[in-house]
């Protein structure tokens, strides 16, 4: 039941986050309606799996070997517990895992700016935001020069 209330995205689960943060830079984008679109999707697979989940989990046993069938076993649930522990873990305290990603992120980013500037087509750098050393949240992220997000 985590597990799938996870997957469709309850706050405080770790399926809240990504979602949240891939939604939240779509509407930050030029690209709104696609994120109103995805918005749409979101619901709809939320539908789908608690329809799913009632089927699996509440439905009626019509095979008889089903119905002899156990639990999870104490292997089974030491298994699982980390994982549970990490789904809870990445929705309620994601920046124990978002810090760790901003350097190679912030690369990626400076890395796909400087090729858009580069490229023949051009791009339009309004919108664009370029990290300062100064900024907060990412002090000590950026190379003071060339904001590559790696310490030379």
């Amino acid at each position: 039941m985590i597990v799938t209330l996870s997957s469709i995205g309850l706050p405080g689960l770790n399926g809240f986050v990504g979602e949240f943060m891939i939604l939240l830079g779509a509407f930050e984008s030029e690209l709104r309606w696609f994120a109103v679109f995805a918005t749409s999707g979101v619901i709809l697979a939320a539908v789908y799996m608690l329809w799913m989940f009632q089927r699996v989990m509440f439905g009626k046993l019509d095979n008889p070997k089903n119905q002899n069938l156990k639990d999870l076993s104490l292997r089974e649930v030491c298994v699982m517990l980390p994982l549970l522990l990490f789904i809870f873990w990445i929705g309620v305290y994601p920046n124990t895992f978002l810090e760790k990603m901003e350097p190679a992120v912030n690369q990626a980013l400076y890395q796909i700016t400087a090729d858009a500037q580069a490229s023949p087509l051009g791009t339009d750098s309004a919108h664009i935001k370029y990290p300062q050393s100064g900024d907060s949240g990412a002090a000590g992220n950026y190379h003071e020069q060339d904001g590559s997000g790696y310490h030379h």
